[in-house]
């Protein structure tokens, strides 16, 4: 018993020291997760941010939503922009300027079926169908580079043409009438104004924004049977499901212009190209669409384009037109060719094998020179 006693006399102080061990580490430990909580900030989950694409309705217009969003991305780049027309105050020419926009505005007034100039010498189609807000819309067929390109060697007629001669081209072909007298008031007046819109503009240079803006090519041909359903969709609304376009309530005008049938461009108008005709419809319409705010995909462009030049229309003697062949557009649908490729390929695509062998023959007659 006072062995026992003696024994554990000895082993206090050591079980002391462990206890007083443990204590600290205790102790040691729960300051260390203390100063882990107040020092480590605390995680924040991460919440996946949903980005809402805009998406157009069935009839082609984008969402409010959409619109607003669309305004936050800014476009810096310098596109060309008609004169004010308050600019021509003081104007010598400023009478026939005007008289020249009223013609390409309004120009089924002066030539259409009761026209104040010539009765039934043109379509009843205004300019301003083709060469959107009387030609100064940007990529809507605009007149910006008219001045500052004419005249200029062109391959269609094979001969150095002015812009009488331009004018009067739009005359025969988009407005399927008559020619003008180049000494007449209204021609004077439609130059004056196609003039004075390119003033700005350096000779030779065709400034951004001018013409269409450009569209890739299909890896297939354009569909009109696909044209079709998206022409009853998008378009038949404002052209009508007969495509004949809606006269004014006066019926001096078309409010909206046929794209097919007697009263619209004859086959021998650009617009009967089909890239021509995609490039404009892609970004002018339907009503509201512009270059930085387009309402139909590119199939859809192609698509009805190869719809409405499908559809009867007036015919123009072309013979003479592109005297030499090999200089024809991908897309000029009428033969003979130099390239190979047969006139439904040509009309209808796809495109890029033809304009590929056109760039290749281009190449090779440069080198033999």
């Amino acid at each position: 018993m006072e062995n026992q006693q003696k024994s554990d006399n000895e082993l206090a102080p050591i079980v002391s020291k462990l206890i007083n061990i443990i204590v600290i580490l205790l102790v040691f430990i729960i300051a260390l997760i203390i100063l882990l909580i107040v020092l480590v900030p605390k995680s924040t989950p991460k919440v996946e941010q949903k980005i809402e694409v805009p998406v157009p309705d069935k009839y082609g217009n984008f969402t409010e939503a959409a619109k607003q969003e669309a305004l936050k991305i800014k476009d810096t780049t310098n596109y060309w922009m008609a004169p004010d027309i308050e600019s021509l105050t003081g104007n010598n020419n400023k009478d026939l300027i005007l008289y020249g926009k009223d013609l390409i505005a309004h120009t089924s007034e002066y030539f259409g079926e009761n026209g104040k100039v010539f009765k039934s010498s043109t379509n009843g189609m205004n300019c301003q169908n083709c060469h959107l807000d009387a030609g100064t819309k940007i990529f809507g067929n605009n007149y910006s580079a008219v001045a500052s390109t004419y005249p200029k060697f062109r391959a269609r007629s094979g001969a150095i043409e002015n812009i009488y001669k331009r004018v009067n081209d739009c005359f025969e072909r988009s407005l399927n009438g008559t020619a003008l007298d180049t000494n007449s008031k209204e021609m004077q007046g439609i130059v004056s104004y196609i003039n004075w819109l390119g003033k700005d503009v350096e000779k030779g240079v065709k400034p951004i924004g001018s013409g269409f803006k450009d569209l890739a090519f299909l890896d297939r041909a354009a569909d009109p049977e696909k044209g079709k359903l998206i022409y009853t969709d998008k378009c038949q609304s404002c052209h009508q499901s007969s495509g004949l376009g809606l006269m004014n309530s006066e019926k001096t005008a078309y409010t909206y212009p046929p794209l097919w049938g007697e009263h619209s461009y004859n086959d021998g108008a650009g617009l009967f190209r089909m890239s021509n005709f995609a490039k404009y419809v892609k970004y002018n319409m339907p009503l509201g669409a512009s270059h930085n705010s387009p309402q139909l995909t590119d199939e859809e462009a192609w698509d009805v384009a190869a719809f409405a030049n499908s559809q009867t229309r007036p015919h123009k003697d072309i013979k003479k037109d592109w005297p030499k062949i090999e200089e024809k557009p991908f897309d000029h649908p009428f033969g003979p060719y130099a390239d190979g490729f047969d006139e439904k390929q040509h009309k209808f695509g796809p495109f890029k094998p033809i304009k590929d062998k056109l760039d290749a023959l281009k190449k090779a007659k440069k080198s033999k020179v």
